[in-house]
């Protein structure tokens, strides 16, 4: 039995403990070899209020807890800057940590775990708002802001919220295999599987949400079919507008253009093919629009700054197989 030990604070976020915590309890129930037994722990043991008023309570406190564990996952929230400063919180954090096979965070606990001098050396990402402060104040680590989740040997960090879902099936996938998260996502109706190096940003999201339903719907239809005509002429028809009348509304409703946008959309269909398959660069370049490899590493390199070789080879382990 794999023990994992998710730590909250007063303010925690409610999902980075319960999206984790029901992917553990989902893998166990499915059947996984060694299953996950959650406990729960704070600076002392007893009730915990959540950021949206709801308590747990945390069966241990930091300072008593002994025994082997397989994973230590500090959880974030908005009052994280306040638990950081908590020293019988982080120093809880670094004596269990000692005795924990793996360390991890969700959101903000990032935090924490630089706080408790886990992270020096380390690769993290944490929620994308909190990038910027997490470089500044803890120059020791190296920070990746845009990343859903990162990996760095026993060291588990991810972005925002229910990223630490994708965390938790990451994990999952590594100690069980890809079916058994797989089914575990199934159950739990969530996108299987988001690779780490994914962007926390889709490109709806890096873009104003329309007011009207048609563009909205024809985001979504952009997003499922990259290799489609998705020139100006064929997007204002299938929203039944001109041209012009079609590209000024776009425009004023989501704060980019037809052309950025779409290359966005394309962009970030090539990333999710060269992290999850092995398919040619010709095929890939097809596969989201682009139409030849030229043309695919080019654009990488104007988004990016490296050529998509490059790019995938970050999603590939010493051994040739494909990591998330």
């Amino acid at each position: 039995m794999r023990v994992v030990l998710i730590v909250v604070f007063d303010g925690f976020q409610l999902t980075d403990l319960a999206g984790p915590a029901d992917v553990f309890a989902g893998a166990a129930a499915l059947g996984a070899v060694s299953g996950y037994r959650v406990e729960l722990a704070a600076a002392q043991a007893g009730p915990v209020r959540s950021s949206c008023g709801i308590e747990v309570t945390a069966a241990h406190g930091l300072d008593s807890w002994t025994g082997p564990l397989d994973l230590l996952l500090v959880v974030g929230g908005l009052t994280f800057w306040a638990a950081a400063g908590d020293s019988d919180l982080v120093s809880g954090i670094r004596r269990v940590a000692a005795v924990a096979d793996r360390v991890g965070s969700v959101c903000s606990g990032t935090f924490l775990l630089a706080r408790a001098g886990l992270l020096d050396g380390r690769r993290v990402t944490t929620h994308w708002a909190g990038g910027e402060l997490l470089a500044q104040q803890f120059p020791a680590l190296t920070t990746e802001p845009d990343r859903i989740y990162v990996r760095d040997g026993p060291v588990w960090t991810s972005a925002g919220v229910t990223a630490g879902i994708d965390l938790a099936l990451a994990i999952v996938a590594a100690d069980h295999g890809p079916d058994l998260a797989r089914e575990v996502a199934r159950w739990m109706v969530v996108y299987l599987h988001r690779p780490g190096g994914q962007s926390q940003f889709s490109a709806p999201l890096t873009a104003n949400p329309p007011r009207r339903d048609p563009l909205r719907e024809l985001q979504v239809w952009m997003e499922e079919h990259p290799e489609s005509d998705l020139s100006l002429p064929a997007l204002a028809g299938r929203v039944g507008m001109s041209t012009r009348h079609f590209s000024r509304v776009f425009t004023g409703e989501t704060g980019t253009t037809p052309a950025r946008y779409v290359e966005r959309v394309r962009i970030a269909a090539a990333r999710r093919l060269l992290e999850t398959t092995d398919q040619p660069m010709d095929r890939v370049a097809a596969a989201v629009g682009l139409g030849s490899p030229e043309t695919l590493y080019r654009i990488f390199h104007r988004h990016l700054g490296i050529p998509p070789g490059e790019y995938r080879a970050r999603f590939t382990n010493s051994e040739g197989e494909r990591v998330s």
